[in-house]
């Protein structure tokens, strides 16, 4: 048994596993906004609760714990990078393991996604995966034969943080990482909506302005709409044309909220095409298979079975 938490912005999930990595209880709950410490308490509570489930068989040991959270860690230990940013600068693996007296395997929560994709969802069997998370932020995650890549500053699938130019006049506002231009600013939720109001001066929530956008009325307003998620595909083709050029992955694995629009695959590898660096493209663009368990199941498999 292994015990997967997703360190959410808005949920913390915990889900224990058993050998073949089925879940076999799951629970989650608002994550405290804004308060480091609460966060570390109600971790504490949902792993406490978990192990006294009688969901779990008794006289076991303590469970392996991984997490999932937005964000890295630097050489020191502390968080950097996290959009939740009452993690940043905080040991949150130390004194994780303080708090459960145990050793604590952390991971970013997109390397989970791909993890996860990688070793039971839509990209089994794949040597090399790239997980993208389309949602509030935008995060990635790179799986070469099963593993997760970290790389030297384990920042490995950051690509929300790389510039994309644009011929747009309307430039998005500065990110929160500090710098203009980037990806996540460009083809997160909330960057789609921004989009919309800086050529509409109409508000609207993601999720309404695609509904707008894939209705047939014919009216100016769905006019609009499909013209920002004509925009917002043609810039995430972009954006993962350089990744298949550097990286060269066999499957692009779509997640998070954004990736549930229709036909978004096939749309995007359709704007991909021009911008990759070979005749022929072979790798699949394909959206996520196990839906918003992805993150939490991969946290369970930091720990192989039977460690």
């Amino acid at each position: 048994m292994r015990l997967g938490i997703d360190l959410g912005g808005t949920k913390i999930e915990v889900a224990a596993v058993d050998a073949a990595g089925r879940p076999v209880l799951r629970r989650r709950l608002p994550t405290p906004q804004g308060d480091y410490r609460a966060t570390l308490d109600l971790v504490r509570q949902l792993v406490v609760e978990a192990e006294q489930s009688p969901c779990l068989p008794s006289g076991r040991p303590p469970l392996r714990v991984g997490v999932a959270t937005p964000g890295a860690e630097t050489d020191e230990g502390l968080l950097q990078n996290s959009n939740s940013v009452c993690l940043n600068g905080q040991p949150l693996r130390a004194d994780l393991e303080t708090m459960l007296q145990r050793e604590i395997r952390l991971a970013n929560d997109a390397n989970c996604f791909a993890l996860a994709e990688a070793i039971s969802g839509a990209a089994q069997g794949a040597a090399c995966v790239f997980g993208v998370i389309l949602g509030t932020g935008v995060g990635g995650g790179i799986v070469v034969r099963g593993q997760v890549l970290d790389g030297a500053n384990r920042i490995a699938g950051e690509w929300g943080h790389n510039p994309l130019a644009d011929p747009s006049p309307l430039v998005p506002t500065r990110c929160y990482c500090g710098r203009q231009g980037c990806v996540e600013s460009w083809l997160s939720g909330p960057a789609l909506a921004a989009d919309h109001f800086r050529h509409t001066g109409r508000h609207g929530s993601p999720e309404a302005i695609v509904a707008e956008a894939l209705a047939s009325s014919g009216e100016p307003t769905t006019a609009a709409a499909q013209a920002t998620l004509t925009r917002y595909i043609d810039r995430l083709g972009r954006a993962l044309a350089t990744v298949v050029n550097i990286l060269d992955p066999q499957v692009i694995v779509l997640g998070g909220g954004l990736s549930n629009i229709p036909a978004l695959p096939e749309r995007t590898f359709a704007a991909m095409l021009p911008h990759v660096f070979s005749a022929k493209v072979r790798t699949r663009l394909i959206r996520h298979a196990l839906g918003d368990s992805a993150g939490v199941l991969g946290a369970a498999a930091l720990w192989a079975p039977g460690e």
